[in-house]
């Protein structure tokens, strides 16, 4: 049974920022804002190997994402999901995802050496309204 709905998926589609947990060494959170996607079934987000969310989902790939329509605090998405890595294609994702956030056709905060990840969240529990 597919947890996300249409409006969910509405909701991913537009350039909302999205709040993604993870779970830190010793068992604490750890809440970063993302750039947040959706492949019709999945949430995604990009990131690069090393940082501490990838880290985190690495070791314990439990996480929750929260996202709330910036023009209307009522229409929010909050789940909680397992995570895993897809490497191939994550640079054009993350191209993709600066033209959709910032209409730029390329990222341009990326740091020589760095190695780009998609992060497929798999919703399993949704949270709150709806």
């Amino acid at each position: 049974m597919a947890i996300l709905t249409e409006e969910d998926l509405a909701l991913l589609a537009e350039p909302q920022l999205a709040h993604v947990a993870t779970i830190e060494p010793d068992g604490s959170p750890h809440v970063t804002p993302v750039w947040v996607d959706t492949d019709g079934e999945h949430i995604v987000f990009n990131t690069a190997k090393g940082r501490q969310k990838y880290n985190n989902i690495q070791r314990t790939p439990i996480v929750a994402v929260s996202v709330v329509d910036k023009a209307n605090d009522f229409r929010t998405l909050w789940v909680k999901g397992t995570a895993e890595f897809v490497e191939e294609g994550a640079d054009a994702h993350i191209d993709k995802m600066a033209q959709k956030y910032l209409g730029q056709e390329t990222y341009p905060f990326g740091q020589p050496g760095e190695v780009r990840v998609i992060v497929r969240i798999t919703p399993t529990q949704k949270l709150g309204r709806g």
